[in-house]
């Protein structure tokens, strides 16, 4: 267990977190943007707080799902026609938005939490933006989009596979100093778990390696980029991707996508069921979704999901 100051000087070298004290001075922050309001007024935060019994309080802001879409001039004609695209799709204030949230967590909390999609394909002008911000104390989990080389313009056409990802994995892993498969770190004695399930399943060797963790003894703040899907939490995804009108019905809507992956693939269906009676996991904070929602996922853990920071979303967690 090391202490905040300890964590400080370690972070650079691999973390889980990112310490708000090691995040860039950013020369764009200007309250000129709303003059007479407050100075971060377009972020949309929400708040939770886990109760874990803690000496020490901290804070932690979680985003997730900011899909920075830059390209260099040399880069290919693929890359191009994807930052003209995917720009439009997302809007073209994603940096903007990023900067506000690391702006703010500078000012209000101890550290930061990103659970992936930082990028939303990639490009050398994208690694470089994820160096630009958070050096080498790199946040949080990947996301699906990190092992997107070019989204619908791949060759090898992109599969949802771990054959997939290692085509790719050295380069990723070389841009995010951890271990980007599973990697912890323990902060004021809560262990941060973060867990590469990009495409909804998790391998044998991952749930080893997480019960290791476990073995520590610490409480558990699980850290990925797809959300271990409750039925709240699906239809809550579902109704915000669907345009149905108004919903007038509680059934819980047919599982597909990850939740199917979540509930077929035998790992993951048995990981899910061992995290439930798992009294050290003590919270999940995941993305993917671009919806902000939460939901009791057992009887000690409850699980936030976090709406894309490309819409200028977080959450502020506390944990005492």
């Amino acid at each position: 267990m090391i202490d905040r100051r300890t964590f400080f000087k370690r972070v650079a070298g691999a973390g889980a977190l990112i310490a708000t004290s090691q995040l860039p001075m950013l020369a764009e922050d200007n309250p000129a943007v709303f003059p007479k309001r407050g100075k971060y007024e377009r972020l949309s935060l929400s708040y939770a707080t886990v109760e874990i019994g803690l000496e020490k309080p901290f804070s932690v802001l979680h985003i997730s799902d900011t899909h920075l879409t830059a390209a260099y001039e040399h880069e290919n004609e693929k890359k191009h026609q994807l930052h003209e695209n995917r720009t439009t799709t997302f809007g073209g204030r994603q940096e903007e938005a990023l900067r506000d949230a690391l702006a703010w967590a500078k000012q209000h909390v101890d550290y930061v939490v990103h659970t992936g999609d930082l990028i939303d394909w990639q490009s050398e002008a994208n690694f470089d933006l994820v160096k630009k911000y958070f050096g080498e104390g790199v946040i949080g989990s990947l996301g699906n989009h990190e092992f997107s080389t070019d989204m619908w313009l791949s060759d090898p056409k992109e599969e949802h596979t771990e054959a997939y990802k290692d085509n790719t994995r050295k380069v990723l892993q070389g841009v995010y100093p951890f271990d980007i498969s599973l990697y912890s770190q323990v902060v004021n004695g809560v262990n941060f778990v973060t867990l590469d399930d990009v495409y909804g399943y998790v391998t044998e060797e991952q749930v080893k390696l997480f019960k290791e963790e476990v073995a520590k003894g610490l409480p558990i703040v699980l850290c990925m980029h797809v959300p271990f899907f409750t039925d709240n939490i699906w239809r809550a995804a579902v109704r915000f991707w669907s345009d149905k009108g108004k919903m007038t019905y509680s059934a819980v809507p047919k599982p597909n996508g990850d939740y199917k992956i979540q509930q077929e693939d035998a790992v993951t269906r048995d990981f899910i069921q061992y995290l439930k009676h798992e009294p050290l996991l003590r919270c999940i904070l995941a993305g993917h979704e671009h919806v902000t929602v939460e939901d009791q996922f057992s009887p000690t853990c409850r699980e936030y999901v976090v709406a894309g920071n490309f819409l200028f979303h977080g959450r502020e967690v506390l944990f005492v």
